[in-house]
């Protein structure tokens, strides 16, 4: 009996295989789009697409043309292709600005782009132009059904561009070492601040920026020959990027009372503090 099942279920396949072949071949449009909507109900997306790409042309200017199109851009989506779901999807709401499925075409075309945005280490070129779609579909329909999941991919592709800026100025602060490099991090999270000011980052970009001013101040080495006046040009330098890096300490503590770096930006402030009592001494 089992046997014989499985008979039956290999017959049904290859008849059905047979029958989707022939109809691929076939030269009448109607069996094509039938079998293809047949098929995309069922979940077959490929061998659906495959049936729609050869009438996609016969039909337009056709009332069928307007679900034909809606059901051949979803079928790209559906198969992960999102490049060409993107641009089909923006054919069909461009085309069809009064049908019923504009706003879901919309908001697909939009998505399908937020689905090429590669991880933040790479080129962020993608994720721009994702934000730029779902912040169109976003101004189009302010009442939409789907704008709460728009906002909020959103906000996941804009902490991608964050968090690609945040860690090239970490990068900054890792390999520092002289002087030249250590003002170029400081600057780097300066400009992460200026360009993302309601990080939730920011904290982060502030203890760094305290960081690399604690190490230009008290471990960065300047050589007297590289500095006109000497040695006494030097240590004034050196006194003022003291008093600079205690004022980068006083505003964090003022910011992030709660902190999770507030033991290590304790103990720079006060190594700053032990080092700047030198120069009031001699005073």
């Amino acid at each position: 009996m089992k046997k014989f099942l499985y008979i039956l279920l290999a017959f049904t396949i290859l008849s059905s295989c047979s029958e989707y072949q022939k109809v691929l071949k076939a030269e009448d449009i109607a069996p094509k789009f039938k079998m293809g909507e047949a098929l995309y109900n069922e979940g077959k997306f490929e061998k659906a697409n495959r049936l729609f790409a050869q009438i996609v042309p016969n039909y337009r200017g056709k009332p069928q043309a307007e679900k034909l199109m809606y059901l051949y851009s979803n079928s790209f989506y559906k198969m992960k292709d999102y490049y060409v779901a993107g641009y089909q999807f923006e054919r069909f709401a461009s085309s069809y600005p009064s049908s019923e499925k504009v706003e879901e075409a919309s908001f697909l075309s939009a998505k399908s782009y937020y689905m090429l945005s590669p991880v933040y280490t790479k080129d962020q070129t993608e994720t721009t132009e994702a934000i730029e779609k779902l912040q169109n579909f976003i101004n189009l329909f302010p009442e939409s059904q789907y704008l709460e999941e728009a906002n909020k991919l959103v906000k996941e592709l804009e902490f991608k561009l964050e968090k690609k800026a945040f860690e090239i100025a970490k990068q900054y602060n890792k390999i520092a070492y002289r002087s030249d490099e250590l003002i170029a991090a400081i600057k780097s999270f300066e400009n992460f601040i200026f360009e993302f000011p309601g990080s939730t980052l920011r904290e982060d970009a502030m203890f760094y920026i305290l960081d690399s001013a604690y190490k230009l101040a008290v471990n960065s080495v300047e050589y007297k020959q590289t500095i006109e006046g000497g040695a006494r040009q030097v240590e004034h330098l050196r006194k003022n990027r003291l008093e600079k890096g205690k004022e980068y300490c006083s505003v964090f503590k003022k910011s992030f009372v709660n902190s999770k770096y507030m033991e290590e930006v304790n103990r720079m402030a006060e190594e700053i503090d032990k080092e700047l009592q030198h120069y009031h001494t001699e005073s």
